[in-house]
């Protein structure tokens, strides 16, 4: 292993201990810092055999935090999406976290704590915030009822 090899296998296991990243975000940052492609595309295979990157895992743990801001599905498919992870494995994450109702209206009543609307435009106005926080068509219809399964 040469010296810059180890240098940059270091600074991966560095970035990695903060947090868990997918291996797009991973190659970016040791992009910045190092002009080796080749050593980095060796070093994010190396951890990837070893287990201490994964995109699957990284997903999983991202859907939590971003479902836990009060974000749904569709922006957190998106935000994965631009990070490189693939889409069938988005799809596997987001189905097995399950939950999107209950999450629905877990962010719509922190951010309304009056509850749904009977003014029209304003009703819009929250339809339209759950809508930008990524929730499905259900999935806002559902706060709006009284289906809360």
């Amino acid at each position: 292993m040469s010296e810059e090899s180890s240098l940059i296998y270091n600074k991966a296991l560095d970035i990695l201990s903060r947090r868990e990243h997918s291996a797009k975000e991973l190659i970016f940052k040791l992009e910045k810092k190092f002009d080796s492609t080749e050593e980095i595309s060796l070093t994010v295979s190396k951890l990837k055999k070893n287990n201490l990157l994964n995109d699957f895992r990284y997903a999983e743990a991202y859907v939590v935090a971003r479902k836990r801001k009060g974000f749904g599905p569709k922006k957190i498919k998106f935000e994965l999406l631009s990070k490189g992870i693939d889409e069938s494995d988005i799809h596997k994450v987001l189905n097995e976290e399950g939950g999107w109702k209950k999450a629905a209206k877990k962010a719509f009543d922190k951010k309304f704590k009056n509850g749904p609307s009977e003014e029209t435009n304003e009703k819009l106005k929250q339809k339209s915030f759950m809508k930008n926080r990524g929730f499905t068509f259900q999935e806002i219809e559902s706060v709006f009822s009284d289906d809360m399964l």
